[in-house]
């Protein structure tokens, strides 16, 4: 039994990063309720952190393997917005190094808002090049969601200013001359398609935050566009805007009933 208080246990284990620390084996003989409770969580909370590194180093696989082959520069390429009934599809295009390390990367659907503004943060200062590509809604009306997808990723990566020479998408194939793999639920199999989709979700969910300031009425800040129940409501009721794309049902039906600006 360890003399420390249950307070400075605490502040001990905060320090602790490896579970053969000597300290924790004192801990184990110390039969005091509020030890053994800080005990479990340190090792909970351990496990967590060992899984996401785990998971991590798993999503490292193809860009691993495509530097070895010779590639240097690996950009993860995918997308957000391409079911929503208003608002751009955003693409983006993330390189990152040899020694990029980010536990807790992944699919930006499965992260939470914060979580995920954490991580663009992160990918921001320390990524080797980013690019962003937008396909606004009257390009979607124009081309079809699909061919405006591409577009928009075409256009990520035009934006890249390092050499690339690979790609990673989330099941998608591109008209480039750039050797390229495409992975079905890439965003959970590859940290660079993985970051250019925390990347292209927070763009695409502060642009449809900016556009609720001025169109309150659609709910923009929480639906992000997609159909929902009070944006539906507010199709019947206001009409649709420049944002909305004409040819996704629903819209089609109010299309003839334009927003005011």
């Amino acid at each position: 039994m360890t003399d420390l208080s249950i307070k400075e246990v605490k502040n001990r284990l905060g320090e602790i990063t490896s579970k053969e620390d000597e300290f924790l084996k004192v801990l184990q003989e110390d039969d005091r309720k509020g030890v053994q409770k800080l005990l479990k969580v340190w090792e909970k909370n351990y496990e967590r952190t060992e899984n996401l590194k785990q998971q991590f180093m798993d999503m490292r696989y193809y860009e691993e393997m495509y530097w070895e082959q010779g590639y240097q520069f690996i950009g993860g390429v995918d997308e957000v917005g391409r079911g929503p009934l208003a608002g751009p599809v955003i693409a983006s295009c993330v390189v990152i190094s040899k020694d990029f390390f980010l536990p807790g990367l992944t699919d930006s659907k499965k992260l939470t808002k914060q979580k995920r503004e954490e991580i663009f943060e992160i990918i921001q200062s320390e990524a080797l090049a980013i690019g962003i590509g937008t396909a606004s809604a009257e390009e979607i009306d124009q081309h079809n969601i699909y061919q405006a997808t591409k577009l928009a990723m075409e256009r990520a990566i035009r934006q890249i200013e390092v050499p690339l020479d690979y790609l990673l998408l989330d099941a998608m194939k591109l008209p480039v001359i750039v050797p390229q793999t495409s992975l079905i639920k890439g965003d959970s199999k590859s940290v660079s398609i993985a970051a250019a989709s925390v990347i292209a979700k927070v763009t695409r969910d502060s642009y449809m935050e900016e556009l609720a300031v001025t169109h309150p009425q659609y709910g923009f800040e929480s639906n992000m566009g997609y159909g929902t129940k009070e944006h539906l409501e507010a199709l019947k009721n206001f009409g649709i805007t420049n944002e909305h794309r004409q040819s996704f049902a629903p819209v089609k039906e109010y299309s003839n009933n334009l927003f005011s600006y």
